[in-house]
């Protein structure tokens, strides 16, 4: 199986081809035209060598590289979208200090032949729509949230009556645009009774609200996880221990790995789950009076949550406060 490492931009893809301890590169634009170059390319260098027995390894950049691994994809090409971190851990394993788009791609395709990471499906048509929808939403939301400290400060020094009267009609505008945005994510899922069940059964779970419920099941049904540990490493909620024989020994500290808008909305969830939530408040009340510091409690009850909303979604079950807690 060849290699291939991509470097995603957002006008170009660095290509960087390893087959047989060689290496070949190319650039194409990152457009559907070059998509097609580059396909036309492997089939004329390697024309003995099928598409389904090429690996594609492209770091998960936003937006950019969503066209090209749909295009490669669909070409029958197994495509791996890897998180940018890990592979920069992987760089400077390896020695590789220097960062170009070319390195990137080289560092991109050895990690692919090393590593082997896990093979990724597009979602289906209508959880990209949400998907889009949601991030939409979190784009409006900050543009308020900015908006607002701008009209605090604007009014806590010598106010200027122009300026406040444009800041209170941009605040009205985006506030209905909030609204609008969040009754399209409603109709959204009201129209698709795959993801209108699974939204409530998320919801069945105290603390779980609409915002967690859509962040987590467009999460889950984009991404394929099999065990709810999985979920929660992916969500950067896993203990990371620091200890080395007697001259270190740190506390273990969640590694953030994931996605940390996401993980905020769980952080707010999970403090009221330790007061709502019978299973995320037993563990919550445990550890404390074990002498675990309240944040790693919190992180603890977080992790809980998680595991809880891919119980109901896996096995397509409403929450049950009297299931027997086992954490």
């Amino acid at each position: 199986m060849f290699s291939i490492g991509i470097d995603v931009a957002k006008a170009k893809l660095d290509v960087c081809v390893l087959f047989e301890q060689r290496s070949r590169t190319k650039v194409v634009p990152n457009s559907p035209a070059g998509f097609a170059q580059l396909l036309a390319w492997l089939q004329q260098h390697w024309p003995t060598q099928p598409l389904s027995g090429v690996h594609a390894i492209l770091e998960g950049t936003g937006a950019y590289h969503e066209a090209a691994a749909c295009a490669l994809f669909d070409a029958g090409i197994r495509v791996s979208i890897v998180n940018p971190a890990q592979v920069r851990d992987f760089a400077r394993g390896l020695g590789i200090r220097t960062k170009t788009d070319g390195v990137d791609s080289a560092v991109l395709a050895r990690y692919g032949l090393l590593v082997q990471p896990a093979a990724w499906t597009p979602p289906p048509a209508h959880v990209r729509v949400l998907q889009a929808l949601l991030s939409r939403r979190e784009a409006i939301a900050q543009d308020l949230r900015r908006e607002r400290n701008r009209l605090e400060k604007q009014q806590a020094g010598q106010p200027v009556v122009l300026v406040q009267s444009s800041l209170e009609d941009s605040i009205a505008f985006l506030q209905q645009q909030l609204k609008d945005i969040e009754r399209q994510i409603d109709r959204h899922i009201d129209s698709h009774p795959d993801l209108k069940g699974d939204e409530q059964l998320l919801q069945s779970i105290p603390a779980v609200g609409e915002k967690v419920s859509t962040q987590m099941l467009s999460l889950l049904r984009s991404r394929s996880f099999d065990t709810a540990e999985q979920l929660a490493a992916y969500l950067g909620l896993v203990p990371v221990e620091r200890q080395s024989g007697s001259s270190l020994l740190g506390r273990a500290r969640l590694s953030k790995a994931g996605p940390a808008k996401l993980r905020a909305t769980l952080y707010m969830a999970a403090v009221v789950g330790t007061r709502y939530n019978p299973h995320v408040k037993a563990l919550y009340e445990r550890l404390l009076a074990n002498g675990k510091p309240k944040m790693a409690a919190l992180g603890a009850a977080m992790r809980k949550l998680v595991h809880l909303c891919f119980g109901v979604w896996k096995h397509q079950q409403p929450y049950r406060a009297d299931l027997v807690n086992t954490a």
